[in-house]
């Protein structure tokens, strides 16, 4: 199954490399510096386990928009395995985009949806997310500063 990707307002994007291309294009020509934060989040209800990634793009004093992807999975997982999962999927996309944003010198963080205080249960998967994001060359931000996994991707599961 492709993976399917929309904007807020829930327009359909075809090609998310294209639609990511087209939008740094865009942001740039009207003089806008560029962030791209990449994060997923999820939730489990019942024995179902949902999941949003976002692409977030921040302008520069500017505000910012997102493209969302979601899915479902009813495979049984424990916590540490949904954090790393989630992990997974935004790097997937991340490894997808990073030669283009390298290409227009936009900076890019992958956010997890993971608290760095030891009193939480998602502090569990901290260093083995933390390493993996690191081990493929991305920036990595966790709890608070992860807006883009515990804010952004946390409204659209």
């Amino acid at each position: 199954m492709a993976f399917q990707w929309r904007t807020l307002n829930g327009q359909q994007i075809d090609d998310i490399k294209l639609a990511v291309k087209t939008a740094i294009l865009r942001e740039t020509a009207l003089g806008h510096k560029l962030k791209v934060c990449i994060g997923t989040d999820s939730q489990t209800r019942g024995k179902v386990t949902d999941f949003a990634t976002v692409i977030v793009f921040l302008r520069e004093k500017k505000g910012g928009f997102m493209f969302i992807h979601n899915e479902k999975t009813e495979q049984p997982m424990s916590l540490k395995e949904r954090m790393l999962l989630e992990v997974a999927k935004s790097i997937d996309i991340a490894y997808q985009l990073c030669d283009l944003l390298d290409t227009y010198n936009v900076e890019l963080e992958v956010h997890a949806d993971i608290n760095t205080d030891p009193s939480f249960r998602s502090n569990k998967a901290l260093n083995e997310a933390m390493g993996y994001i690191l081990s493929m060359g991305f920036v990595f931000k966790a709890k608070p500063d992860a807006f883009a996994s515990s804010s952004c991707a946390d409204k659209m599961v």
